[in-house]
């Protein structure tokens, strides 16, 4: 294999998945002492001995990636096996586990996340870069509904921000973008909790011209040249919500998401357009993150 060839299917390869295959071919070679390849029985042991301990939504991740070796390799794939599925649908029956989701956040602690960074901003240069690239992430995350992933990915040479109007963005890839062709997001100027607005902010004391858009900024106030990292998302958002009085433990970067779905959904947004604005192909995976409504009128108690 040339080393043309190689750089261009390394950068098939998605760096969040790869590191995910990693720590579970890991987890199976060096915690479980297992050897690959492996054989459907070997598969079918790791999984028992994990019943109890794994979730089945990380015991089917593990399974994905030792799949994925053993196909890379050239190996028959051990994990399709009637036994082992068997094995799989059976933890499921007998561990059944509540997965939990991210609690949406909604408008009213959205706004009181940001109030609190905003008068936070005059402390120092340190805060005033912290704060403004705080609020420019969650404001955007919230009103695009994008993964920690593709906030991460965002690029200032691709985004095209109108005062009072609007902005463009373009993203290169993303998760639901197998083909790596890029896709087109817009986003409205808003009257209040305004993402064009909080960008702009951001980029007019970051100074940033292109590369990432959100990076780390250390206790000096200079900013790294590296993007955030996808886990970082999370603990921004956390720690953004604790310091303005907030729960911060029951969000994650996937409350933004559900947070914007949620109150789309509130307010009147068809199925349809919400799968449209957000990019999601199937209703199953939209309704995933709405929560439903449950009217029962007058006879509910007040809260």
């Amino acid at each position: 294999m040339t080393e043309k060839v190689d750089r261009y299917r390394q950068a098939a390869r998605r760096e969040s998945t790869e590191r995910r295959y990693q720590q579970a071919l890991a987890h199976f070679e060096d915690t479980w002492g297992g050897f690959l390849p492996a054989s459907s029985e070997a598969i079918a042991r790791y999984l028992a001995d994990y019943a109890e301990t794994l979730a089945s939504s990380t015991l089917r991740a593990n399974l994905a990636a030792l799949a994925k070796w053993h196909l890379n390799q050239g190996f028959p794939d051990p994990t399709k096996a009637p036994y082992v599925r068997e094995v799989l649908r059976g933890i499921q029956a007998l561990h059944p586990r509540l997965e939990r989701q991210a609690e949406p956040l909604q408008l009213t602690e959205l706004a009181r996340c940001i109030d609190w960074l905003m008068a936070q901003e005059q402390i120092d240069r340190h805060a005033l870069l912290s704060c403004r690239r705080d609020r420019a992430l969650i404001l955007l995350g919230f009103w695009r509904a994008f993964r920690s992933d593709d906030l991460c990915r965002l690029r200032v040479e691709f985004i095209e921000a109108r005062p009072g109007e609007g902005m463009d963005l373009f993203l290169p890839s993303s998760k639901g973008d197998r083909d790596n062709t890029g896709r087109s997001f817009t986003v409205p100027a808003l009257k209040r909790l305004c993402p064009v607005e909080a960008y702009l902010d951001w980029l007019a004391v970051s100074g940033l011209h292109q590369d990432p858009v959100f990076r780390a900024v250390d206790r000096w106030g200079n900013l790294a040249d590296e993007g955030l990292h996808a886990y970082s998302i999370s603990r921004i958002l956390r720690r953004a919500m604790v310091r303005s009085g907030l729960e911060g433990e029951r969000y994650s970067s996937h409350s933004l998401r559900r947070g914007f779905a949620t109150w789309a959904s509130r307010n009147q947004w068809s199925v349809k357009a919400l799968m449209s604005y957000v990019g999601w192909r199937d209703a199953k995976a939209a309704l995933r993150y709405v929560e439903p409504e449950m009217p029962f009128g007058e006879l509910r108690r007040s809260q």
